[in-house]
């Protein structure tokens, strides 16, 4: 999974020194629960302050100013601690890069989506996402006892351009030709249970047989499941 947060659209103020000039990044580890929690008692702050601190450990300081009745602000601090990931191992956080896909579709209502694959899920451990250039997507799955399709019709394909200006290489394929992937149903199924972020749109590129490419926009928020296929 990866997301990204623009920070101008979260942050009135933002100052960042980083390592060094030429690379002004930290990279940092922790719990999610335990910034989830804290981002809890923010719900209805005043302000939120978010600080990297060294004391003791490096910690992740969230300051939270409440509404109070009086005149005074009650303030609630959280430190996480965190762990400073060095630069040696930078590389392996990097945005994965994806291969040339042979599909790109937009996804279904993910709730219609959701349900759909909860009830496959009690037939099949995998399931086939297999889609074409002319809106059309198929779920799939297949045992020695039964055999289960579900089809959507018109979703549309988004009009993606390579580097160079040119279209992407699958805009060169059959319209009508399917692209498939065989991927873990449950790990599908943990993407459509625990999507909070009600994307504006929902993306879904396949690499036949190798990987299947979700991306999901928000207005401030951009978050890209990859779910490899199964041999």
């Amino acid at each position: 999974m990866w997301c990204e947060l623009c920070q101008e659209n979260f942050f009135d103020e933002f100052q960042m020194e980083g390592v060094a000039a030429e690379h002004n990044e930290i990279y940092l580890e922790l719990v999610p629960e335990n910034l989830s929690r804290a981002l809890k008692t923010a719900q209805n702050a005043k302000a939120v302050k978010i600080k990297l601190t060294n004391k003791h450990c490096p910690c992740l300081r969230v300051a939270v100013e409440l509404p109070s009745l009086s005149s005074s602000s009650r303030m609630v601090t959280h430190d996480i601690p965190v762990g400073v990931i060095p630069r040696r191992l930078w590389n392996d956080f990097r945005e994965p890069s994806v291969p040339d896909f042979d599909v790109s579709i937009y996804l279904p209502v993910l709730k219609t989506m959701k349900s759909v694959v909860e009830r496959m899920k009690n037939l099949s451990n995998s399931i086939v996402i297999e889609a074409n250039l002319s809106g059309e997507m198929n779920l799939k799955i297949e045992t020695d006892l039964v055999s289960v399709t579900t089809h959507f019709k018109d979703l549309g394909n988004p009009p993606w351009a390579s580097e160079n200006g040119c279209q992407s290489s699958a805009q060169s394929r059959d319209l009508e030709s399917m692209a498939e992937a065989r991927i873990d149903i449950r790990k599908l199924l943990q993407l459509l249970a625990g999507q909070q972020v009600n994307p504006t749109k929902a993306l879904c590129n396949i690499v036949s047989k190798r990987i299947v490419h979700f991306i999901l926009l928000h207005e401030d928020v951009s978050l890209q499941y990859f779910i490899p296929a199964l041999a």
